[in-house]
């Protein structure tokens, strides 16, 4: 079965993106700082090993470090610039350990392929990085691999109506698609329970961004890394004719401010690391069902 994404091409854009990254990184920093509401969890119990996969420029690793200051942070990313960003941020200020300054250790490395070795971490955290990946099943059994019984799972990613207006104005000019497909909140939960995780938690927002026209919006998503990865997508630059088409559907969308809109579906989830034995759970055998109807949308402009 082909992959539905070229992982080259996502390595690539968030290598180009390191730089510039935080300067547009507004909305991945504050849902970064509403998934780690939930280390609250764990004030009671200093982990002794905590993951930040995806960990991009490493803020989350940073303060996790700060967080727990006698814990190993592994701080991992696909996109070794991001690795580089994150020992420069890492560079002061973190509290002093063992005669030294402790600081998160990077790791390069596919989160589809963790070197790590089994029952190893206590925390796993991954801020927006889920959605580059197709195969969710075999992703959670990696990180049930490598989470200890009892350990927390936190993981944010990009729901399917992320970037529909986009998605809906270039569907105009074309058939090629120029948007990636992420996955529903159902499928998220479903790949979480077949994992066999313990007591998953979902939840998910929905936050609207405006901008001044389709231009700023594709730089804006490029200086992020978030650029479409799909196999299936077109290997030549979009020419003129089809961005004018896909800019003159996006027009239908504008607010009475002047503005465009773009939707960002954000879907959280928390579980534990179950015991030794749980078994997977397919075709039915065990199986919970979490009901999308039953998760409200807190939307956010």
């Amino acid at each position: 079965m082909t992959d539905l994404f070229d992982h080259r091409q996502v390595r690539r854009a968030f290598s180009r993106a390191a730089h510039g990254y935080d300067g547009a990184a507004a909305l991945q920093r504050e849902v970064g700082a509403r998934l780690s509401e939930t280390l609250e969890y764990l004030d009671d119990r200093a982990p002794e090993v905590v993951l930040d996969l995806g960990c991009g420029p490493g803020h989350a690793a940073i303060a996790m470090q700060k967080r727990w200051p006698r814990a190993q942070v592994l701080a991992l990313d696909l996109a070794l610039p991001m690795l580089h960003e994150t020992r420069h941020n890492a560079g002061g200020g973190l509290p002093r350990f063992l005669g030294g300054a402790r600081r998160p250790d990077a790791v390069c490395a596919d989160a589809r392929a963790l070197p790590l070795r089994d029952a190893s971490v206590d925390v796993l955290y991954s801020n927006l990085c889920l959605q580059w990946v197709e195969d969710l099943p075999a992703v959670f059994a990696g990180f049930r691999r490598v989470l200890k019984p009892g350990g927390l799972l936190l993981v944010s990613t990009f729901g399917p109506d992320t970037l529909f207006e986009l998605r809906g104005a270039f569907a105009e000019a074309d058939n090629t698609p120029h948007v990636s497909l992420f996955p529903s909140i159902a499928q998220f939960g479903d790949a979480l329970i077949a994992a066999g995780f313990k007591d998953p938690v979902l939840d998910r927002d929905e936050f609207t961004l405006m901008h001044e026209d389709l231009g700023s919006l594709m730089r804006e998503l490029r200086t992020l890394g978030a650029t479409n990865a799909m196999n299936e997508r077109r290997r030549s630059l979009t020419g003129r004719a089809r961005f004018a088409r896909a800019a003159q559907a996006y027009e239908a969308l504008r607010h009475a401010d002047g503005r465009l809109p773009a939707t960002w579906e954000v879907v959280y989830a928390h579980a534990w690391g179950p015991q030794p034995g749980t078994p997977i759970r397919v075709g039915g055998v065990d199986e919970v069902q979490v009901p999308v109807s039953g998760i409200p949308i807190r939307r956010r402009d």
